[in-house]
């Protein structure tokens, strides 16, 4: 069985016994489950830990039976994933330290802290559905864009990283913005907040 094998063919492997399965569904995905995890957390330990808990929770549901997210595992995963770094936060959220001032002003260090994280957490989930659309793209456009969006390149730089024409880069990159589109359109997807 190759690193290429369908999610789905993995995961009926699994459940009918097949320990190696989950082996290489760990690994096919540990790059970019970590990644977003650190991208999130900003520790290697706590990735660590928060990426243990993903996959144990997967486990479970899988041995249970009750997993029927079919074809979209890596939305699924991720967003297992993004709950528990919710949780973690919620978990480790402290008081802020007051210091250098003898009169305490509760006023002063109010906000709407939950607006904020609320506002975060839907950008965090706009942020990952999008990554999970990009990855729906062709291999050259999504280059493209990534080094667009996600590295801020110029298109020459981008020309001359990938040893095409900065016309073919510009193109490139207009046609993955038209197939994002027609992917959001044809699913019914709101990437809004």
């Amino acid at each position: 069985m190759d690193i290429l094998t369908k999610d789905s063919l993995l995961i009926k492997n699994y459940i009918s016994g097949d320990e190696k399965a989950l082996e290489i569904l760990i690994e096919k995905h540990n790059q970019r489950l970590s990644s977003f995890i650190y991208s999130k957390v900003n520790n290697r330990d706590i990735t660590e830990d928060i990426f243990q808990d993903t996959f144990i929770k997967v486990i479970k549901t899988l041995r249970r039976g009750t997993y029927n997210e079919e074809g979209k595992f890596l939305p699924w995963v991720m967003r297992i994933a993004h709950n528990l770094i919710i949780d973690h936060f919620r978990k480790n959220s402290r008081m802020p330290m007051f210091e250098g001032s003898d009169t305490f002003d509760i006023f002063a260090h109010i906000g709407d802290e939950k607006l904020n994280i609320e506002r975060q957490l839907i950008k965090d989930q706009i942020d990952c559905d999008l990554e999970i659309l990009v990855d729906e793209l062709p291999e050259d456009q999504k280059e493209v864009l990534v080094m667009r969006i996600y590295r801020d390149m110029s298109f020459k730089e981008i020309s001359e990283n990938t040893g095409v024409s900065i016309n073919t880069a510009l193109g490139r990159m207009r046609y993955a913005l038209i197939n994002l589109r027609k992917i959001i359109e044809q699913n019914n997807i709101a990437l809004t907040n």
